[in-house]
């Protein structure tokens, strides 16, 4: 009984969706093939998810994240405006070229050391990356794993995505900044008018600093410059992390450092959401969504896109509303693209992003107001979502 006591609300919503979705192919309400089919799509993902986590611990714990939380802190030389602007351009940048998990998982850590360091507020901090995590991963292919997915269905290369997200992501990151700071970052929030900038660190063990801190940057440049799966780079840095520790320091191999509440969250979620799909959800989007190509249309599909991935998440929200949409009709599915990227910052589980944020934050000790999250998040996501539709219809 004290271990079910000590469940955050995430764990009893992980173990009741696994159940719900063994239940759905166990009754037969989604048929063992294509549940089957689901399982060996996301297996790669669970992998990721499992390896980046550990990555991300145990880097923390070699103290590789406080040496660049000082950098960025030394560099802003106590004028939090100027930090504001280095930090979300560091998370911007971050999800741009690498993805949304990468920068939940490795930088969400940095902008807490460096709260921590500083001896300023982590929340602001903490929710700079957790936004722009989503809302700055609207350019790339390799930004999303919707990205991918939209990329390919409308034939776009990643220049060509470029020149036809630029004008949606640049108002997608000026209403996330107008967002960040008046909710959070403004003096009367923030409470202090600036900061000491740390003393240089001096990390305790500078060999598993130096491995740990060569794994990730290995891990960062295989996904920019190899042609490589993200599960199998997060795992190989995430082997040689461990075999560092495994030398240097034993008793920091846990159990607890696995993600187990998100390896229960993912599968039972896509069992779901296929059982959902294959039971009427694909006829109720294509008539939410209609098969207007124009402005309307594209409202439309974000609006649908955004309110689905906060309902469930934003990966199984943009594989059904994809299939509700016209193959031709290329704009509506970027608005579409637009909705479930942008619009996802109002529920802990609209993305895995935002998952691996909360879990990042749980380790750190950083407590979010749910009520706060979710308010402030409802704003941002009507308004950047409406912003970089119109912004696409407007360059389009």
């Amino acid at each position: 009984m004290s271990l079910l006591r000590r469940l955050h609300p995430l764990d009893w919503l992980a173990g009741g969706l696994l159940a719900l979705g063994v239940l759905c192919v166990a009754t037969g309400l989604l048929p063992r093939e294509p549940a089957g089919d689901v399982l060996e799509r996301i297996g790669p993902l669970v992998v990721f998810l499992a390896t980046v986590i550990v990555l991300a611990e145990l880097t923390g714990k070699a103290e590789v994240f406080d040496v660049v939380a000082t950098w960025v802190a030394r560099v802003g030389r106590g004028n939090y405006a100027l930090l504001f602007c280095l930090c979300v351009a560091f998370a911007s940048v971050t999800t741009i070229t690498l993805n949304l998990d990468t920068t939940a998982v490795l930088l969400t850590p940095v902008m807490l050391a460096l709260a921590t360091r500083v001896g300023i507020a982590a929340v602001p901090l903490a929710m700079t990356t957790v936004w722009l995590a989503n809302t700055a991963s609207l350019l790339l292919p390799v930004s999303n794993l919707t990205n991918l997915l939209a990329a390919d269905r409308v034939a776009l290369a990643p220049s060509e995505m470029a020149a036809t997200m630029w004008a949606p992501q640049l108002a997608a990151i000026a209403v996330t900044m107008a967002c960040l700071w008046g909710f959070y970052w403004r003096p009367g929030r923030r409470g202090a008018v600036s900061y000491a900038p740390p003393a240089p660190p001096s990390p305790k063990d500078r060999v598993l600093f130096r491995v740990c801190a060569v794994a990730c940057g290995g891990f960062l440049v295989a996904l920019l410059l190899a042609d490589v799966p993200l599960w199998s780079a997060s795992m190989t840095a995430a082997l040689v992390v461990v075999a560092a520790f495994a030398i240097r320091d034993r008793g920091a191999l846990r159990l607890s450092l696995v993600p187990w509440r998100l390896l229960v969250l993912v599968p039972g979620m896509f069992l779901v959401v296929e059982t959902v799909n294959a039971h009427g959800l694909h006829d109720l989007l294509a008539a939410a969504m209609g098969s207007d190509n124009g402005l309307v249309g594209m409202l439309r599909s974000a609006a649908v896109g955004a309110g689905f991935s906060n309902v469930l998440n934003n990966l199984p929200a943009y594989l059904a509303g994809e299939a509700a949409i016209p193959e031709a009709n290329h704009q509506q599915l970027l608005a579409q693209l637009i909705g479930v990227n942008v619009g996802p910052v109002i529920t802990p589980w609209a993305s895995l992003a935002t998952l691996l944020w909360f879990e990042r934050c749980r380790w750190h000790g950083t407590r979010i107001d749910l009520r706060r999250f979710l308010g402030t998040g409802l704003v941002l996501s009507v308004a950047g979502t409406l912003s970089a539709t119109l912004a696409l219809a407007a360059t389009t």
